[in-house]
């Protein structure tokens, strides 16, 4: 028994032989759907069979987990969050963001066994096979094996592959005084001014060409600019002009009448229960606007929304 199958039956419990059955077809284990963007457009999302993403699980916790990620990362890792990324940017002025397209389906089988290649990891070709079958999808018409939306080892093994690109492009905007953060495939650039801005465009192109793997597009429809005369933004959090991070307006407002609602027993279950998870999310980012809200509505009805969906 190979090492890897002898981690996979310690970590799941699942005989040797139901691994490798599993194995034996694993890119094809998936369901596939569609769910709505935020702005417009689908999203395909390939989520695994229960028995693949136990094996995906035990992948990231004995190997994933070990291989570096570029400090300029802040999603998918523990003890970073929206905020943080926010945070990297509040000193700054004016803020520059681009984003990638088709992010997690443009991280391909071949990038992460040249991956596995350079570093030594699963030196044995049959296991490093074994590996890219659990962690690789393949969809119906397609030819090539690509990182899912929907796995649980997926959000980790893009920021492994992502170091090289990382580690260049905060070399590239260094050397023009930029902050840079990718949060997914959300990049995001600050500086003082707006023209140490100028070339981070083309620095974002230069690192693309330079890096061995994986190959990415950016999306020049989402490119923006914003200085502080305007909406500053990062990942849905608002860059105040005194140098903080906050919820924003139309979100406090939108809180605020759903605490008044919920306070007045208008609220369905589901609805409250979506409430108690953004006041949650309010509190780690802006948790002075949750002191306001049971000032206002008192702390009685923050409390019974915390205990939903169990009772309201």
């Amino acid at each position: 028994m190979s090492e890897l199958i002898a981690t996979l039956v310690a970590g799941t419990g699942l005989t040797e032989r139901d691994i490798r059955k599993i194995i034996s077809n694993a890119p094809r284990r998936y369901k596939e759907y569609t769910i709505p963007k935020r702005t417009e457009g689908v999203r395909w999302i390939a989520q695994p069979a229960r028995e693949l993403k136990a094996l995906q699980r035990v992948l990231e916790r004995e190997y994933l987990s070990r291989l570096p990620v570029h400090n300029a990362a802040m999603a998918y890792r523990s003890g970073r969050s929206i905020r943080d990324n926010a945070l990297a940017h509040v000193e700054n002025g004016p803020i520059l963001k681009m984003d990638f397209k088709d992010f997690f389906p443009s991280i391909r089988v071949a990038d992460w066994e040249s991956y596995c290649h350079d570093r030594g990891l699963f030196p044995d070709r049959l296991e490093r096979h074994q590996a890219s079958q659990i962690l690789f999808h393949k969809s119906k018409g397609t030819g090539h094996l690509r990182l899912a939306i929907g796995a649980p080892s997926s959000p980790h093994l893009s920021n492994i592959l992502m170091y090289e690109f990382d580690a260049l492009l905060t070399s590239l905007a260094q050397r023009d005084y930029v902050v840079y953060t990718r949060y997914a495939d959300d990049l995001t650039f600050s500086a003082k001014r707006t023209g140490y801005l100028t070339r981070v465009q083309a620095s974002v192109r230069q690192a693309i060409r330079q890096i061995r793997w994986p190959r990415l597009i950016v999306n020049d429809t989402k490119t923006v600019l914003a200085t502080r005369q305007y909406h500053r933004q990062v990942t849905g959090l608002v860059l105040t002009n005194d140098n903080k991070v906050s919820l924003g307006r139309d979100r406090k407002r939108e809180l605020s009448a759903g605490v008044h609602y919920a306070k007045r027993g208008l609220l369905e279950k589901e609805a409250a229960a979506a409430l108690a998870g953004q006041l949650s999310f309010a509190n780690s980012v802006e948790p002075q606007f949750i002191h306001m809200l049971e000032r206002k509505y008192g702390r009685d009805i923050l409390e019974k929304l915390k205990r939903v969906p169990r009772s309201l």
